[in-house]
């Protein structure tokens, strides 16, 4: 399984830590976040990393290096002249992606989420809906909430106190907070036509959800609240 490390923010909600240090070399315990983010890839098996990069970038390649990339095989995304947002950094990364053309899902992940999530189960469950994507969410406080609907598919977005933005029609919506961690299959890749995009308004747009057999996000993994039934999978801190 490959997988992506988004470390190409300003880390603006971090200053003044990230004034001079990007927020993938912030240290929790003597450890960087990207660090933190390698090691628990690499306790699932996961061996193929990209990394992008915009914010003081030229330290994240030398920390890597320093490391000699924990051994193990680890791209950069460079995002030198325009930092791309989600959705266009992973379409800059998607040649990785597509080498061979592969069709296996692969892991997209926030640098600075820590959690415990199994992301075996995670897969697991990305896998049985054929989903283009699976996110992991939870029942929290957010100024940004998904809007899912009773199949638990993907049905819109909600920003503060704007009104919703709905591009599939429902009753019963469930606000739910992203975790910044998602299973992606490589079927999404092609249908990302912008450079620079935001990536959950994309995901949630009208002409991406009323295409036909595409099912978003599928059966999201539910954390911190019981998946399967009267069992917790993981946690976000």
């Amino acid at each position: 399984m490959k997988a992506m490390i988004l470390a190409a923010g300003l880390g603006t909600r971090l200053r003044p830590l990230t004034d001079n240090t990007p927020k993938a070399l912030v240290e929790l315990n003597g450890r960087t976040l990207l660090e933190i983010t390698i090691d628990r890839f690499k306790s699932f098996g996961i061996d193929e990393i990209i990394v992008n990069v915009h914010h003081h970038a030229e330290q994240i390649a030398a920390f890597l290096h320093s490391k000699n990339n924990f051994g193990l095989r680890i791209e950069l995304s460079r995002e030198d002249d325009l930092l791309l947002d989600t959705g266009g950094g992973l379409k800059k990364a998607a040649w990785f992606f597509q080498e061979g053309n592969s069709e296996q899902p692969f892991l997209l992940h926030n640098v600075d989420v820590l959690s415990n999530i199994d992301f075996r189960q995670m897969l697991e469950a990305h896998k049985k809906t054929s989903a283009l994507a699976t996110l992991a969410v939870q029942q929290r406080p957010s100024s940004r909430q998904l809007l899912f609907d009773q199949n638990n598919l993907l049905a819109g977005r909600r920003k503060g106190t704007k009104a919703d933005e709905i591009a599939r029609p429902s009753t019963n919506l469930q606000p739910l907070a992203f975790s910044g961690i998602h299973i992606l299959s490589p079927r999404l890749l092609n249908l990302i036509t912008e450079s620079r995009l935001l990536y959950h308004r994309h995901l949630s747009s009208p002409r991406l959800l009323q295409r036909k057999n595409l099912r978003l996000p599928g059966r999201p993994l539910l954390l911190a609240r019981p998946w399967p039934p009267r069992r917790l999978t993981g946690r976000v801190d």
